[in-house]
C-alpha cells in the first residue's frame, strides 16, 4: 500500500523578536522598520510618542525614558509577554547637547547625556540577559565616532561614547561563555535630525563633506543594515567589537586633502 504525504503543516518557526530603544527617528527607526520587514516582531521604545506612532503596523511600541530601569524592564516583559522571546536588543537611544564646560548647570547637563547614553543601556542589557541567555541572542550598542575621538565643544558626549565602546568589551567578556553576542556600531556622520542644522548650511555641509573620504553623510538605512548584520548569524563569531560606518571618517587623519581635492 503506498503511503499518502501527511497533510498536517510543518510547524512554522518561531519568529525572532527585537527590542529597539530610541526607535521614534533616525538610525532608530530605520533599524526597527528594517528588522519588522525582514520578519522580526519589534518591540519599539522611546521617549517620543508622537515619532513612535509614525512606525509601521506591527511593531509594539512603548513609551519611555530609557535611562529609568521600569521601561527596560517593561519592553523586556511586553516581549516575552506577546511573543514568548527575546533575540536581540538594539541599545540606540542617545542624547547630545554637550554645553561648554564652565557654564551653568554643565554637570548636570552631562548628568542628563550620561545617563541617556551609558545608564540607559546598562538598565537595558541588565533586563535583557535572562531572555538572551535562553535564545542565545545579541546586543547591539550605538556607540559613534564621538566616541574614538574628541570633538570641540562636545566633551560630555564624547565621554559617554568612548565608555560606552569599551563597555561594550567588558560586557562581551562577562557573557561570552552564555552565548551572547554584544557588539557595537559607531555611526560615522548620519543624515537623523540631530545633523538636521548642518543639512541647512550648504557651506558648513561642504566643509564637513570634504572630511569625509565617501564625500557624504550616511543614510539612517545604511546604519540599520550593519546593525542588522551584528545581529545576525553571519556575525556569529564576533563579539566585543566595534563597527564603524563612517565612510572612512575615522582613517582620515585630516591634515592633507582627500584624492581629488585641492589645498
Amino acid at each position: 500500500m503506498t503511503e499518502l504525504p501527511s497533510t498536517t503543516p510543518a510547524t512554522e518557526p518561531a519568529r525572532p523578536v527585537t527590542i529597539v530603544t530610541g526607535a521614534a527617528s533616525g538610525i532608530g527607526r530605520a533599524t526597527a522598520e528594517l528588522f519588522a520587514e525582514r520578519g522580526h516582531h519589534v518591540i519599539a521604545v522611546d521617549i517620543a510618542a508622537r515619532g513612535l506612532a509614525e512606525l509601521g503596523g506591527g511593531i509594539v511600541t512603548l513609551t519611555g525614558d530609557v535611562s529609568a530601569e521600569a521601561i527596560n524592564r517593561a519592553a523586556v516583559d511586553t516581549a516575552l509577554e506577546r511573543f514568548g522571546r527575546l533575540d536581540t536588543v538594539v541599545l540606540n537611544a542617545g542624547t547630545g547637547g554637550t554645553p561648554p564646560l564652565e557654564s551653568a548647570g554643565a554637570v548636570d547637563s552631562a548628568d542628563r547625556i550620561f545617563g541617556v547614553n551609558l545608564r540607559g543601556p546598562i538598565h537595558g542589557l541588565k533586563a535583557a540577559v535572562p531572555a538572551l541567555r535562553r535564545s542565545r541572542g545579541s546586543a547591539i550598542f550605538t556607540a559613534s565616532v564621538a566616541g574614538l575621538r574628541g570633538d570641540p565643544g562636545n566633551w560630555a558626549y564624547n565621554a559617554s561614547k568612548g565608555a560606552l565602546i569599551n563597555l561594550v568589551r567588558a560586557f562581551a567578556i562577562d557573557y561570552a561563555a552564555q552565548g551572547i553576542r554584544i557588539n557595537a556600531l559607531a555611526p560615522g556622520l548620519t543624515r537623523t535630525a540631530i545633523t538636521a542644522n548642518v543639512h541647512q548650511d550648504p557651506a558648513l555641509l561642504a566643509a564637513i563633506e570634504r572630511r569625509i573620504p565617501l564625500g557624504r553623510f550616511a543614510e539612517p538605512r545604511e546604519q540599520a543594515e550593519a546593525i542588522w548584520f551584528l545581529a545576525s548569524p553571519a556575525a556569529g563569531y564576533i563579539t566585543g567589537t566595534t563597527l564603524v560606518v563612517d565612510g572612512g571618517l575615522d582613517a582620515n587623519l585630516g591634515i592633507l586633502p582627500l584624492p581629488g581635492q585641492s589645498l
